[in-house]
């Protein structure tokens, strides 16, 4: 057969490169090999242009080229590649994903930008070269532009968001996430312009605080996702009431790491998003039972809530979850250290436990016992639960466990009761502090 060219032996490459009237050429007519074409992924593309002319032109038509995601093909691509892409494209490109391009700037997205005029998605999360001079182009020539994705960008500023809003008022959802030179006032630009944002990641932007969340609160209507995890200590009550009171339609909420917040923001939760879904209140260590009580009464809808270290909640607030919230599918109370089997137990017998609870994390939890891997055996859906540091659970209890739960996944640490005895001549041998299941 010979040697192989990508995949492709040297003379079956050689018959198609040098036969542009092979049989699947003849029979097709270009309409449906097009149409085949338009199904392949980036990397099966670029092969097919290189088997015939023929098969060249086809790849390389514009009309295969609306979805290109370059992460899982090439991450050091430069600028000229992009640019490149984007003349190959032009106005068929829908969908763009540059995530990790660490190579492409401002000059390369410009080109993009004047090519590229209907590009609806474009991730550069991770593209830390590119600066405002980017929004500006991409506010210049991309008036159809919904999702934006500038993660850890840290070079753009309030300028990229006044940007935006002023030629991009269709954006849906913006990923600001670590571009932590954005204040108050890029924000109140962008939403003031944007009504019909759905989507704000705004993780770790440090300088956000209250003023930035009323301005979110009086302008997104249609807001379903906000991201504000370790945002800054300016973040309180006050800002995130006034999301709640004028977002009703949030379905995702992610405040980890504000440390501030209290039960009022469970209430206002309660009170004005029924439709929630998912809560991520980690490291909160100011929420109790009384704001997890009033949350559950009202948000029958959730699905996935992080309690990771809310560390004043008890078992009375795993029997509002239990009683209040059927679909229910992950929850994490690890480093909740008030929490015990009777909670547990409440929450295996409830009614997501059956047929929806995926995954419990219990890391830290030094109340808990085998009792509760017990209560757990009748939850038929439960994929995973993490148990490290829960000195009260035994290789036995997650032995039985695993009769009822054959394809669980248990994460849990047992330290050694005695060193094991030296191997290997006089030189000791050390144990690992932990053995993981």
């Amino acid at each position: 057969m010979g040697k192989e060219v990508n995949g492709v032996s040297r003379s079956r490459f050689e018959m198609f490169s040098n036969n542009d009237e092979a049989v699947i050429n003849k029979k097709l007519p270009k309409e449906l090999l097009l149409r085949i074409f338009s199904f392949l992924d980036v990397v099966t593309l670029c092969r097919c242009a290189q088997v015939s002319r023929s098969w060249n032109l086809l790849a390389l038509d514009g009309s295969n080229w609306q979805r290109i995601d370059l992460f899982d093909f090439q991450r050091d691509i430069e600028g000229r590649v992009v640019e490149n892409i984007s003349k190959r494209c032009g106005g068929f490109l829908r969908k763009l994903s540059l995530r990790g391009c660490l190579g492409v700037g401002d000059s390369a997205l410009r080109t993009f930008a004047q090519n590229c005029r209907n590009i609806e998605l474009l991730s550069l999360n991770g593209c830390t070269k590119i600066t405002d001079s980017t929004c500006n182009s991409l506010s210049k020539f991309c008036p159809k532009l919904k999702h934006l994705d500038l993660a850890s960008c840290t070079s753009i500023t309030n300028l990229s968001l006044k940007a935006l809003s002023e030629g991009c008022p269709l954006l849906e959802q913006l990923n600001i996430s670590w571009c932590d030179q954005v204040t108050k006032d890029g924000i109140q630009a962008l939403v003031r312009c944007c009504p019909g944002l759905k989507g704000l990641f705004l993780k770790g932007c440090t300088q956000l605080d209250d003023e930035a969340l009323q301005h979110i609160g009086a302008h997104c209507p249609e807001l379903v996702t906000l991201n504000l995890q370790t945002c800054s200590q300016q973040i309180t009550d006050e800002g995130l009431i006034t999301i709640c009171r004028g977002c009703h339609r949030l379905q995702s909420l992610c405040v980890s790491g504000c440390a501030n917040i209290t039960d009022a923001i469970l209430n206002a939760l309660g009170q004005n998003c029924p439709r929630l879904r998912i809560l991520e209140v980690a490291r909160c260590s100011q929420l109790t039972d009384v704001g997890f009580t009033s949350l559950a009464r009202n948000c029958h809808e959730l699905e996935k809530m992080d309690l990771e270290e809310c560390v004043q909640i008890t078992d009375g607030t795993l029997i509002q979850l239990s009683i209040h919230c059927p679909r229910l599918q992950v929850l994490s109370l690890s480093h909740c250290e008030l929490i015990t089997d009777d909670g547990i137990r409440q929450l295996g017998s409830g009614p997501c436990a059956h047929d929806r609870l995926e995954v419990i994390e219990l890391d830290n939890c030094p109340l808990i016992t085998d009792a509760s891997l017990e209560h757990l055996k009748t939850c038929h859906s439960l994929d995973r639960i993490e148990l490290y540091d829960c000195q009260q659970i035994t290789r036995a209890g997650i032995k039985r466990l695993r009769t009822h739960l054959p394809n669980i996944k248990v994460h849990a640490y047992f330290a050694p009761v005695t060193p094991p005895p030296s191997v290997g001549g006089s030189r000791q041998r050390f144990c690992r502090c932990c053995i993981l299941l």
